[in-house]
């Protein structure tokens, strides 16, 4: 190694040093000055020997890079989101139903503060920063790999020996400091202040020059690694490790034993917060050993070995100025408050939801009360109260639409159903505009350079009157449209003609068949491989698809017997669309195992858990979480729950090992 390269080198990893002691341990060791120093002699030393050029150096924190269009990642792991709690009912439920599906009452716990930012998934191979993707929608995000290269307390490459490949998750939050001093700054030069933190590190995310991300006093707290194979047995030893990597792990995340010891940590919390650099909104409670996450496993959308508790909601009262109507995709009809503007958790809230009719009924809500408000969840705004002392004399009840606000169809409302509907499902605008909108969003057809409002701009100018029409478009029709150039049309009918490629299961979730969502479909493309077997079907053999009860069927049916529906359907078939399941998809399923539930519990060694449930699914078993009396074998590993195996003795149910199932396969 030449003098030249031997001294970039050491000056690289004594910047990295002071960054993490400056950044990560809160505990500087050099003065801002002497870094500078330092960093601009690296700078000098690189410029004169490119052939040394490093992508993670210390230098390349100040950004630069330009990105126009941030690229779309398929994420390896899906980023789940988490379920909710707002009590200790609530929690002490989520542990009796995790107990039961582990069969041992022998669970340890970590307490987290939940932390109000974006979230973000670091790719690392070989101690080194790849990728970095938001989460977007769980399945996918954007691609911010230079702008996050500028957050300091991110380690672009690791100071100690971690995992070979993993991914590393956590959220990129806006301390409060920084915060107040990018306002004052905006202040004092004229412009509007930013209205809260998270909203501004989310942005700051999506900016196309990330020396302007440098500038902005991000920070990046860690809580989540990711693996093929974790070296470690609990959640917390991992994070400990990931910590002596180079990571910035919060000191607020705690071990706990019991329901009582999360509840301390919850109460404890609920005040200390405010006294933290950052905002958090709640606690995430996980279940600490990774053998009994892995056995938990996911429901459709979250870990069942997790669970957020939320701290109670903010509240404000403000005036109801009245009261519109929304109608969604389905038709269902949702009335909107219309607010005196009020700001709450750092945002103004004009507009907030009544729910249904009942809910309105039930807090007797009428127009120009002051009613109290707060964010459901942090997210959406709702009405939970009436301050009646201060109802004005002429207060009249309010009356519920009868008709729909957009075309005036009588609304109609069946039996145990909470929500008015529009009939008009094929002559309503919302109802056709919301259908296409779902059509084309990112878990369905994914069509790229297509958007909710150039949706609504081709019906408006009457190109396009459902799905279907979308695959007759052409870059032509499209040009003259308002704020569409030549590039943005030819961008919109690739998009078009790429989402042929969809595969089947999603392209039936992007139908819209009323209470078909993600897995469903997923079930009902897996069960009867094509589009036609699934038209086809009648009411028992829909019923007879594992997880698939009446009122699904039904909805299949009145879709198959909608004479639109299928014109529509035939329409896309002759477009290519996937209505089948692909070659790769089918391969290795067969029916072996048709009709019998397995449970799978403890450590294997041949397969992972994850492929063990899978070969059973693919060979037509349905795997469940718990033990009953329908459950055909048990599937036992190392480390199976105590109680588990009793109550399976107890039922008579045949124990098998892996070696078992494989040759039962």
């Amino acid at each position: 190694m030449s003098s030249v390269q031997e001294k970039i080198t050491q000056l690289r990893e004594e910047l990295r040093q002071h960054n993490y002691n400056y950044y990560v341990l809160d505990n500087a060791t050099i003065s801002d000055y002497d870094f500078d120093m330092k960093l601009k002699e690296l700078q000098e030393l690189e410029d004169k020997h490119p052939e040394f050029f490093d992508p993670n150096s210390p230098t390349q924190r100040v950004g630069g890079e330009i990105t126009k269009n941030f690229e779309t990642i398929a994420h390896k792991n899906r980023m789940y989101s988490l379920s909710n709690s707002y009590s200790k009912e609530d929690i002490l439920d989520w542990e009796k139903r995790i107990q039961k599906i582990l069969g041992t009452d022998a669970v340890e716990y970590t307490c987290e503060l939940k932390y109000d930012g974006a979230s973000i998934n670091l790719t690392y191979e070989n101690g080194q920063l790849i990728k970095a993707v938001t989460r977007g929608d769980g399945f996918q995000g954007d691609n911010v790999t230079a702008n996050i290269k500028t957050i300091r307390s991110i380690p672009l490459q690791l100071k100690s020996e971690f995992i070979q490949n993993f991914e590393i998750r956590g959220e990129i939050i806006l301390p409060l400091d920084g915060f107040l001093k990018m306002n004052e700054a905006r202040i004092e030069a004229g412009d509007d202040p930013y209205m809260n933190p998270r909203n501004t590190a989310s942005g700051s995310l999506k900016l196309q020059d990330s020396a302007e991300v440098a500038k902005r006093p991000l920070d990046c707290l860690l809580y989540h690694v990711v693996a093929d194979k974790l070296p470690f047995n609990t959640h917390a030893k991992a994070l400990e490790n990931a910590k002596k990597a180079g990571f910035k792990i919060p000191e607020t995340i705690k071990v706990a034993k019991s329901v009582d010891e999360i509840l301390e940590y919850i109460n404890y919390w609920d005040t200390e917060r405010f006294n933290l650099p950052y905002e958090t909104d709640g606690v995430v409670i996980k279940v600490n050993s990774l053998d009994q996450q892995d056995e938990l496993g996911y429901t459709a959308k979250a870990p069942r070995w997790a669970i957020a508790y939320k701290f109670k909601a903010e509240q404000k009262s403000t005036i109801l100025n009245s009261i519109s109507y929304q109608v969604g995709r389905t038709g269902a009809i949702t009335p909107v408050a219309n607010l005196e503007p009020v700001e709450l958790a750092g945002t103004i809230v004009k507009r907030a939801s009544l729910h249904n009719a009942d809910q309105i009924e039930k807090l007797d809500i009428r127009v120009n009360d002051t009613v109290f408000v707060e964010k459901g969840g942090e997210i959406i705004p709702k009405v939970v109260g009436v301050d009646l002392a201060k109802r004005p004399t002429n207060s009249e009840p309010t009356v519920y639409a009868t008709h729909c606000p957009e075309c005036n169809t009588e609304l109609i409302r069946t039996e145990g159903d909470a929500k008015h509907y529009c009939p008009n499902e094929y002559g309503c605008p919302p109802q056709i505009t919301g259908k296409i909108q779902h059509f084309i969003s990112r878990k369905a057809m994914d069509i790229e350079g297509l958007g909710a409002e150039t949706v609504e701009l081709l019906f408006k100018e009457h190109l396009i009157t459902n799905y279907a029409d979308l695959y007759e478009l052409t870059t032509e029709q499209v040009i003259p449209l308002e704020r569409m150039a030549e590039k943005s049309a030819e961008n919109m009918i690739n998009g078009i003609k790429k989402s042929k490629e969809i595969p089947f299961e999603r392209v039936l979730f992007a139908l819209g068949i009323r209470f078909v969502g993600e897995t469903v479909a997923k079930k009902l493309a897996k069960h009867f491989k094509n589009i036609d077997n699934l038209l086809n079907a009648s009411f028992e053999e829909l019923i007879a698809v594992d997880e698939i009860g009446d009122r699904i069927a039904q909805s299949v049916i009145e879709f198959a017997n909608n004479p639109l529906n299928i014109e529509l359907v035939n329409r896309l078939k002759s477009y290519k669309i996937q209505f089948e399941l692909s070659a790769d998809a089918l391969e290795n399923q067969t029916d072996k195992l048709q009709g019998q539930i397995f449970v799978v519990s403890g450590v294997f060694s041949k397969m992972s858990r994850n492929e063990l449930k899978k070969s059973i699914e693919d060979n037509g078993g349905k795997v469940s979480s718990s033990i009953s009396k329908k459950t055909n074998y048990i599937i036992a590993g190392d480390n199976m729950g105590p109680s588990k195996r009793t109550k399976a003795e107890n039922l008579g149910i045949p124990i098998i090992s892996e070696d078992d199932y494989l040759t039962m396969l």
